[in-house]
């Protein structure tokens, strides 16, 4: 489908960013098409539907494109706001919590994981990155405190937007000599529960070996083992 018509997902089955869209999508029962992206060899469609990244996701609504991550969830929530439950909470003030702790994520995960995973294996950088990365998670892990989801008793914005990274931590832990259950134990469960009581989430995100092997490929194309 070229995205002309109906609603079409530009995506990389592994990426943390697209597959929140993907949950967001499906909890909202938004029927939607999903068009697998080569990251090294980008499409045309993509390159042209986000000139200024060129990356995913993408989310096409009728031949309309709409880019990043957290933009889009909230164009799901406002666009399909009679579809489904709402993302972002309706209280303003539990809307901005929401927006802050996704913000949060999005400042540090991404910043840090590419030292682990797009080093070579024992550089200084993967150390640097393990440790920026448990400061992040703990964080989190803080903030969550004992509720069973960051907004409270369900899935919302700030879950769907760190949930996504769960598949990576296997990555993580096997580059960077570390484990994230050891260390953020709540975290792991929070993650855990996120696809046991959510299908959604369950449908939505990579196993963690097949993103393990997705990214030893990458490292063997860029010369990294």
């Amino acid at each position: 489908m070229d995205g002309s018509k109906g609603v079409v997902l530009l995506n990389c089955f592994v990426s943390p960013f697209g597959n929140r869209v993907r949950i967001a999508l499906t909890k909202k029962g938004v029927e939607h098409e999903v068009t697998a992206e080569n990251m090294v060899q980008k499409s045309a469609l993509l390159l042209s539907s986000n000139p200024i990244h060129g990356k995913v996701p993408v989310l096409l609504v009728a031949g309309k494109p709409v880019c990043e991550s957290l933009v889009i969830l909230e164009f799901i929530d406002e666009a399909f706001s009679t579809t489904g439950e709402q993302l972002l909470p309706a209280d303003p003030y539990a809307r901005a919590q929401a927006r802050f702790w996704a913000a949060y994520v999005d400042a540090k995960i991404p910043a840090c994981a590419p030292k682990i995973w797009q080093s070579p294996k024992g550089a200084p950088a993967v150390e640097e990155g393990k440790k920026e990365m448990l400061v992040a998670l703990k964080t989190l892990e803080a903030e969550l405190g004992e509720k069973p989801y960051f907004a409270g008793e369900s899935l919302g914005f700030a879950d769907v937007a760190l949930v996504t990274f769960a598949p990576w931590f296997l990555t993580y832990e096997r580059l960077a000599g570390f484990s994230i259950t050891e260390e953020c134990p709540a975290l792991t469960a929070w993650a855990a529960r996120c696809a046991a009581e959510n299908e959604c989430v369950a449908k939505s995100l990579p196993d963690p070996e097949a993103v393990f092997q997705f990214v030893g490929g990458m490292r063997k194309h860029f010369g990294l083992e």
